[in-house]
C-alpha cells in the first residue's frame, strides 16, 4: 500500500475498483452510463454491481452491463449477490438500497396519511420509518466495507433519507461515508439548459440539509446570477423553481430545493395527496410491477433494444408523474435513454467529481452531505448537512456561510433537531427517542400523534427490525 501511494504521489495513477450496492435498481443503468463514460479518463478498472435480489440484478444489473460495455468494452463489469465479492479492495463503494421494497414504502407512506400527516419517504413522517431499516442495513454493508475494502475506501450514500441516513452513520462512527443528492445538481443543470451554458460554468452557494437546502448564490461564469433568476418567469415554468412562486423566492431570497415544497406548503400536498388517491410509492410500485412484468419475458442479451424499449416506456410514466400528485404540476421534458448520449452525471457525477479531484490532484467545488464544522452557524460541528464544499485531497471542506437568513435557518434547526434525535432512537433502538424525533418533525409536531406513528412503525417494521424498547 506504502508503494501504491508513492507512485500516486510521482503521476502514476492506480487503476480502481467502484462497487455499486443495490445495482439491480430500477435507476441503475443511469450509474453503469456514468461510470462506463469516466472509466477511461479516471482509471476505472473494475465495477461490480451487487444486489441481494437476483431476479432484478439479472435484468437491471444485466442491462447496465451491456450498457457499459457498449460504451467502453475494456471495462470489467461483474454482477454478484455476494456483498463480501463486491467490496473486496473497493476503492469506492455507492449505496443505493430499499429495504422492504415498494410495498414498505407504500406502508409507511399509508400510516403517516392515515394520521393526515405527510408520508414522503424523506421529508416526511415516512422518512423515519424508512431509515429506521435502511441503517441496519447499511451499517452491516460498512462493517464489510471497512474490513474487506482498501484502507482509504470512500462511501457515497445515496439510500433515503439521504440526511438521517448520513446522520446515523456518521454518528456509528463509519467517518468514510458521504450523503450525496442529485437534486442541487439536477436543479443547476435545469438552469444551464434554459440558458444554453455548459453545466460545468455554473458555481453555486448552497447550504442546508438533504432535501432541505437552500442556493444564496449561482454564478454563471463567475457573474452572480441569483436574482436574475429569481426574477425570470421562465424557472417557474422549465424548472423545479415551478413548485413555488416568484414572490417566495424573494421573500427568502433564495433559490429553493423542491423538496421544500412540503414544507412551505404542508396542508396543500397532503390534500393533493388525498384528492389524488394514489401515493407517490403506489405510483412507482405499480409503475415498477409492469416493467419488471414485461421484462422478464425477455432476454437482455439477444433483445436489449426491446429491453430498452420497454424501459424508456415505463420509467417515462414514472418521470411524468414526479410530484405530479403531490403539486398538480407535471414535468414537461419527456423522458429518454440513449446509452450512447453524453451523461449529464446524476447523483454518479457527484461521486465521480470527487474521484476526478483526488485522481488529478486539483480542487473541486460540489455539494455534498458532510459534517458542518462551523460552516453554518449555529448547528453543531458534527450535524451532517448538505452544502457547497471544496474537495481538496481527498478532504470536504464545507464552505462558511456568512448569512444564512432567519426563516431558512429556523426550519433548518428544527429538522436538523428532528435528524439527530432519529440517529439516536435508531442508533439505541429507543421508542422514547423516537417520539421525540417525530414529536420535533415540523410536519408532526404533537407529541400524542407521534407516539402513535412510532408504535405504527416499529409494528410495520418488525420483520426488518428488533430490540427496539
Amino acid at each position: 500500500m506504502d508503494e501504491e501511494r508513492d507512485l500516486e504521489r510521482n503521476g502514476f495513477h492506480m487503476d480502481i475498483k467502484i462497487s455499486v450496492i443495490g445495482g439491480g435498481g430500477y435507476r441503475s443503468m443511469f450509474l453503469a452510463r456514468s461510470l462506463a463514460q469516466q472509466a477511461a479518463a479516471l482509471h476505472i478498472k473494475e465495477i461490480v454491481f451487487m444486489d441481494n435480489d437476483e431476479k432484478k440484478l439479472n435484468i437491471f444489473g444485466a442491462m447496465s452491463k451491456h450498457v457499459a460495455q457498449l460504451i467502453d468494452p475494456g471495462v470489467k463489469f461483474l454482477l454478484t449477490t455476494d456483498p463480501v465479492e463486491a467490496v473486496r479492495n473497493a476503492d469506492y463503494v455507492i449505496t443505493t438500497i430499499r429495504v422492504g421494497e415498494d410495498e414498505k414504502r407504500v406502508d409507511d407512506e399509508r400510516i403517516a396519511l392515515g394520521h393526515h400527516v405527510l408520508g414522503q419517504e424523506t421529508t416526511g413522517a415516512a422518512g423515519f420509518s424508512f431509515a429506521m431499516r435502511s441503517v441496519p442495513a447499511l451499517a452491516g454493508y460498512c462493517e464489510l466495507i471497512r474490513r474487506y475494502g482498501k484502507p482509504e475506501v470512500k462511501v457515497f450514500n445515496f439510500t433515503n433519507p439521504a440526511g438521517v441516513v448520513s446522520q446515523t452513520l456518521r454518528d456509528m462512527g463509519y467517518d468514510f461515508t458521504f450523503g450525496i443528492c442529485d437534486a442541487p445538481t439536477g436543479l443547476l443543470q435545469s438552469f444551464a439548459r434554459l440558458y444554453q451554458i455548459p453545466a460545468e460554468e455554473i458555481t453555486a452557494g448552497c447550504y442546508g440539509l438533504n432535501h432541505l437546502s437552500f442556493f444564496h448564490s449561482i454564478q454563471f461564469r463567475g457573474k452572480e446570477m441569483l436574482e436574475t433568476l429569481i426574477e425570470d418567469d421562465r424557472i417557474y415554468t422549465e424548472t423545479d423553481m415551478k413548485y413555488f412562486t416568484k414572490e417566495l423566492a424573494r421573500d427568502m431570497g433564495c433559490i429553493l430545493n423542491e423538496y421544500l415544497y412540503y414544507f412551505f406548503y404542508r396542508d396543500q400536498a397532503v390534500e393533493n395527496i388525498l384528492r389524488a388517491g394514489e401515493t407517490r410509492g403506489e405510483v412507482i410500485r405499480d409503475v415498477n410491477r409492469h416493467m419488471l412484468a414485461e421484462l422478464e419475458r425477455l432476454d437482455v442479451e439477444k433483445e436489449f433494444d426491446r429491453c430498452l424499449e420497454t424501459y424508456v416506456r415505463w420509467h417515462g410514466i414514472r418521470s411524468d408523474m414526479y410530484m405530479k400528485n403531490e403539486t398538480g404540476k407535471v414535468r414537461k421534458k419527456p423522458f429518454t435513454f440513449d446509452p450512447l448520449e453524453k451523461d449529464s452525471g446524476g447523483y454518479a457525477g457527484v461521486a465521480l467529481s470527487y474521484i476526478r479531484s483526488v485522481q488529478e490532484k486539483k480542487p473541486v467545488d460540489m455539494i455534498l452531505c458532510v459534517p458542518n464544522q462551523g460552516a453554518i452557524p449555529g448547528l453543531r460541528d458534527e450535524d451532517v448537512v448538505e452544502i457547497s464544499c471544496r474537495i481538496q485531497d481527498g478532504v470536504a471542506i464545507p464552505q462558511r456561510v456568512v448569512d444564512p437568513g432567519d426563516i431558512p435557518m429556523e426550519i433548518i434547526r428544527r429538522v436538523k433537531s428532528y435528524e439527530r434525535y432519529a440517529s439516536k432512537a435508531i442508533r439505541e433502538k429507543d421508542k422514547k427517542a423516537a417520539a421525540q424525533c417525530l414529536f420535533l418533525h415540523p410536519l408532526v409536531n404533537s407529541w400524542g400523534l407521534a407516539q402513535e406513528l412510532v408504535e405504527e412503525y416499529i409494528q410495520s417494521n418488525k420483520d426488518y427490525i428488533e430490540g427496539w424498547n
